[in-house]
C-alpha cells in the first residue's frame, strides 16, 4: 500500500509530529510512505534522516488559485501515485486536495487536529463536497466541531476518530525524583494565545500570596516568550517561575515535576497530557474541548473552569503535600494511557482504517 503524508507547515506541532510518528512506525511495517513538506519546515528537516521518500513544496493559503503551482502538486501525486494522500493543513486540503482529484487519487483524507469549528464558507462546502473522500479526527471534540456551522458540511459517517499516541516505554523507568517540600508545577507548550500561559503568571501570584514553596517550569518558545517573562516580572513573581525553552527531551523535563498543568482554551488532542500522564504526574486542565477525554475529574487528575484561577489554586493546594494524592491520580493516569493512548493503538487504528479504505491494495 502506497501512503503519502502531505504536511506543508513549517513550525513544530502536534500534526507534524503525528505525520512523523505514523510515517516512521507504517513505514518500518513495510508500507510504501512518501512525505511532501515545506522545505524550510521542521518535519522537512526531520525527514531528512529517515529512509522513506521526501519531496518538498511551499504553500500558503491562496495557492489553490494558482494554476501553476496545482499542475506541479498534480505532477507530483500522479509520480508518487498513493493508493492513500493524508493532508494536514487547510491550504493542504484546498491546494493538494484539488490537484489529487484532478490526478485521480481515490482516497484523499484530511487530517483535522483542532478542535475549532470549520466556518461555513462557500470554498469550504466545496472541499468537503467534491474533494476530500475522508476525515482522521484526533478526538470526539475535533469530530463534533468539523461539522458544527453545517451539520451537512460533510458525512459524519466518513469522520474517523483515531486518538493520538505516544511512545509509552520512553517515560518508563526514569530516574527517581527527589523528594522536596517545594511543590514542582509544569507546563509544556508552545508560547501563543491558545495555550494560555498566561494564566500561569497568574497562578504563580495566588500561591505566593498564599505563601506555598512552589515552583513554576515552563517549558517551549513562541512570540508570546517576552510577553509573558514581562509579565512574570510585572506581578513580581519571575523567581517563582523558570522558562526553559524548546525541551527536546519530555520525559527528562515531566520527571523534574510534581504536578503538570495544561491551561490551553482549547485542545485537539492534548499530547502533553498523555505525555505527563505517562509520567504518572496528576495534571489539572481546563475543562474544554478534548480534554475531558484524557482526564476524568478527581480520578487521574483534574478539570478546573476556564480561567478561574481561584480553582485552580485550590486545586494546587489540595495536591500540595499529599503525596498520596499525587501518586494516586499519577498512577490512574498512567492506567489511561496504556489502555487508550499509546503509539501502538494509534498505528493499530490507522492500519485498520486504511484496509477499509483500501482492501486491495
Amino acid at each position: 500500500m502506497k501512503i503519502c503524508f502531505f504536511n506543508t507547515n513549517i513550525a513544530w506541532g502536534g500534526g507534524e509530529r503525528w505525520h512523523f510518528d505514523m510515517a516512521k512506525s507504517l513505514y518500518d511495517k513495510n508500507y510504501n510512505i512518501s512525505i511532501v513538506s515545506h522545505p524550510k519546515g521542521s518535519l522537512n528537516k526531520l525527514v531528512e534522516n529517515e529512509s522513506f521518500t521526501q519531496y518538498s513544496i511551499k504553500l500558503h493559503n491562496l495557492s489553490f488559485l494558482n494554476p501553476f503551482k496545482i499542475l506541479r502538486i498534480f505532477l507530483l501525486l500522479k509520480k508518487i501515485n498513493p493508493d492513500i494522500l493524508i493532508l494536514n493543513l487547510p491550504r493542504d486540503a484546498k491546494a493538494a486536495g484539488l490537484a489529487a482529484k484532478f490526478a485521480g487519487i481515490k482516497n484523499i483524507i484530511y487530517r483535522r487536529g483542532s478542535a475549532i469549528p470549520i466556518k461555513n464558507k462557500p470554498i469550504n462546502r466545496f472541499i468537503f463536497k467534491k474533494l476530500i473522500t475522508g476525515i482522521i479526527a484526533n478526538s470526539e471534540e475535533t469530530k463534533r466541531t468539523i461539522v458544527k456551522h453545517n451539520p451537512n458540511l460533510f458525512d459524519i459517517e466518513k469522520i474517523c476518530v483515531i486518538y493520538n499516541g505516544i511512545d509509552i516505554s520512553s517515560f518508563e523507568n526514569l530516574p527517581k525524583k527527589e523528594n522536596t517540600e517545594k511543590l514542582v508545577i509544569g507546563n509544556l507548550g508552545r508560547m501563543v494565545e491558545q495555550k494560555g500561559q498566561y494564566y500561569l503568571i497568574e497562578l504563580a501570584e495566588n500561591l505566593k500570596e498564599r505563601e506555598i514553596d512552589f515552583k513554576i517550569l515552563i517549558g517551549g518558545d513562541g512570540h508570546l516568550e517576552e510577553k509573558l517573562k514581562s509579565m512574570a516580572k510585572e506581578k513580581q513573581v519571575e523567581k517563582f517561575i523558570e522558562f526553559k525553552g524548546f525541551i527536546k527531551e519530555t520525559p527528562g523535563f515531566m520527571n523534574e515535576l510534581d504536578v503538570f498543568v495544561l491551561p490551553s482554551l482549547w485542545e485537539g488532542f492534548g499530547y502533553v497530557l498523555t505525555e505527563a500522564m505517562a509520567t504518572k504526574l496528576p495534571v489539572i486542565a481546563f475543562n474544554v474541548s478534548s480534554n475531558p477525554e484524557l482526564i476524568k475529574n478527581n480520578e487521574n487528575g483534574f478539570l478546573v473552569e476556564t480561567g478561574n484561577i481561584p480553582e485552580l489554586t485550590n486545586t494546587i493546594l489540595s495536591l500540595y503535600n499529599d503525596k498520596k494524592l499525587q501518586a494516586k491520580l499519577g498512577e490512574n493516569g498512567y492506567q489511561k494511557v496504556k489502555e487508550k493512548f499509546t503509539k501502538e493503538k494509534t498505528v493499530f487504528n490507522l492500519e485498520k482504517y486504511f484496509k477499509e479504505l483500501c482492501p486491495g491494495c
